[in-house]
């Protein structure tokens, strides 16, 4: 059986922390900032967990850890 091939967009929005939880960008730090408080905009820019109802589907995507 050949190897599954990686799905691009996925891996350019998801990757594996060193734990081996998916890591995903947070949403709304593209425009829009003027209105968005200095806290607000700090807590956008970290990192999140991929929520464990979407896990399955997103590992499927990415290469294997």
């Amino acid at each position: 059986m050949p190897k599954m091939k990686t799905k691009k967009s996925a891996a350019k929005r998801f990757h594996y922390s060193a734990t081996g939880k998916i890591r995903r960008n947070k949403a709304g730090k593209r425009h829009f900032l003027g209105k968005k408080g200095t806290k607000q905009k700090r807590r956008l820019a970290q990192k999140d967990n991929v929520d464990s109802a979407d896990y399955n589907r997103t590992k499927g995507m990415l290469p294997y850890k």
